[in-house]
């Protein structure tokens, strides 16, 4: 008689754990249809985002360096760059995202 009470306990926990497993996997559905609603609605937020198709744009940009050149008479040539004088980069222009 104890080994037909072990046999039902362990089919018991056998369907339990069924039951869990199905409640899980039935859950993950709506967790999953949750979390992707949640991003869609933090990227309507955001607004208009970069296409490369719809996105047109046009910039111009300026770079001032110091440079000198040192030319020696034997033929060679000393390039210098100064980075740290008078160094400036700008960058004008604009960019628009056209509707789709």
């Amino acid at each position: 008689m104890l080994s037909k009470t072990k046999g039902q306990s362990t089919l018991e926990y056998v369907i339990l754990l069924g039951f869990v497993v199905a409640a899980l996997i039935a859950m993950g559905v709506y967790m999953k249809r949750s979390s992707e609603g949640q991003l869609r609605s933090a990227t309507d937020q955001v607004g208009e985002q970069y296409e490369a198709r719809n996105t047109t744009s046009n910039f111009t940009t300026h770079r001032y360096l110091k440079q000198t050149e040192n030319q020696s008479a034997g033929g060679s040539v000393v390039t210098t760059i100064d980075k740290a004088g008078d160094n400036q980069t700008t960058k004008n222009g604009s960019e628009t995202v056209n509707k789709w």
